[in-house]
């Protein structure tokens, strides 16, 4: 594993109901914080770290700062794949990427891209951990690990190998 190089990236399956948008049918800015979450959620599960298992932990990983550029709008019943990838760890921080691709015509279309800058917080003090707990090192590892062309759920294929 080379430190300095960018995950792989984890694809996301999204699609756009009701519920996501304005009353003009357009997705509303918030739905893209949440499928954000939703695509880290699934990648760390995809490694074997459920964020349940986390918080059982006493660990959580709050976001402390998100940058979004919305560059062409979904609209209701567009699919789509969200794109992220774990960048090498900075210090205390953890910074995922995010692009948001569009599946239908003939050419995908690049609706948002993003960054999410996450930290460990112990839930019990509310303080930032200086050392990500084992299991959570462990399953960034596995993330990082990951060859470009290999989605992260085929990890525990490129481990075995």
């Amino acid at each position: 594993m080379t430190p300095y190089l960018p995950a792989a990236w984890f694809s996301y399956p999204i699609e756009v109901f009701p519920h996501d948008t304005d009353y003009a049918g357009i997705v509303w800015h918030g739905s893209y914080v949440r499928w954000m979450e939703e695509a880290r959620v699934a990648c760390l599960s995809g490694v074997g770290m459920a964020f349940s298992e986390l918080v059982a932990l006493g660990c959580d990983l709050p976001v402390v700062d998100i940058s979004i550029r919305y560059r062409r709008s979904l609209k209701m019943g567009d699919r789509g794949q969200l794109k992220t990838r774990l960048l090498p760890q900075k210090g205390v921080r953890l910074l995922w990427n995010y692009e948001l691709w569009s599946d239908s015509g003939e050419k995908p279309v690049l609706h948002l891209t993003a960054q999410v800058t996450l930290v460990a917080v112990n839930m019990s003090t509310g303080k930032i951990v200086r050392r990500f707990p084992d299991e959570l090192l462990d399953a960034l590892g596995r993330i990082m690990e990951v060859p470009a062309g290999a989605g992260v759920a085929d990890a525990a294929v490129v481990q075995g190998d």
